[in-house]
């Protein structure tokens, strides 16, 4: 069992993010490792395999630089799924979320290549699904050391606070959201230096990003984001495979799988 300290609960609510050391381990780190990579081996000619290739790069895709991505990872091997029942992964967001009640929106994995990495800008994740009470948090997973070298996260702390931003990325008619880059660089972020099993979790009002992968090494982070079952989204990406899949806690929502219907039990 793993509960988090005043001190760090203090710090999540000062900063909109909180990094937590060797949480994930064994076991359980070699699976899931040994499986995201077999997943993108298996996935990677297929059209569940989605690129970024960065806000000052190639829009058209020319660049060799690249994020890959897949989501759902829990449709894909059953070891994503147990993931999402990690006790200790579990006590650390309700501690956070300060909810016994929590919710899956959707999971995924991304991972830069070696010297091909690309950057991804600065955005909130507010901007790809709202909720009515902001309750959705990420926590992040990195499956190897991360650094600035190899394009490891960024964050500003304290930008929770500031609310939903404009979004730069929709204003000029992108699929992807960032805001402005010369407001938020990526240079007055702080780094999230990271070693395999840590897990960082954030608000969607956190601005964050990161560098290309300039290193030798991989960068691969699975990411899993939840919501308090109590809140209700209403915009963005609702169509995500076990969305509203109760990880802890219970669902008080009459029709668990529409969360934008104020009706309770």
């Amino acid at each position: 069992m793993v509960r988090l300290t005043k001190a760090q609960i203090q710090f999540y609510k000062d900063n909109g993010y909180l990094h937590l050391k060797n949480l994930i381990k064994g076991r359980e780190l070699e699976r899931l490792s040994e499986e995201y990579d077999n997943l993108f081996q298996r996935k990677k000619d297929s059209a569940l395999e989605s690129s970024w290739v960065g806000t000052d790069g190639d829009r058209e895709g020319k660049s060799e630089l690249t994020v890959k991505g897949i989501h759902n990872l829990q449709m894909h091997h059953e070891v994503f799924a147990r993931y999402l029942y990690n006790e200790d992964l579990l006590d650390a967001l309700e501690d956070v979320m300060g909810t016994k009640n929590i919710v899956l929106h959707h999971t995924k994995a991304h991972t830069k290549p070696p010297e091909k990495g690309a950057s991804y800008a600065m955005h909130q994740d507010y901007h790809y699904f709202r909720y009515e009470k902001h309750s959705m948090v990420a926590a992040t997973l990195f499956l190897d050391a991360s650094n600035e070298e190899n394009g490891t996260l960024f964050v500003y702390p304290g930008s929770h606070k500031l609310g939903p931003l404009e979004d730069i990325g929709a204003k000029e008619g992108s699929d992807f959201h960032y805001l402005d880059q010369e407001k938020y660089p990526i240079e007055k972020a702080t780094p999230v230096i990271a070693d395999p099993g840590d897990v960082l979790i954030f608000s969607y009002f956190t601005i964050h990003g990161s560098p290309p992968n300039r290193s030798t090494q991989s960068r691969r982070i699975l990411l899993v984001q939840v919501a308090d079952a109590d809140d209700r989204q209403v915009d963005g990406f609702p169509d995500k495979p076990c969305r509203g899949l109760v990880l802890r806690g219970v669902n008080k929502f009459k029709d668990a799988n529409i969360f934008r219907r104020n009706q309770y039990d």
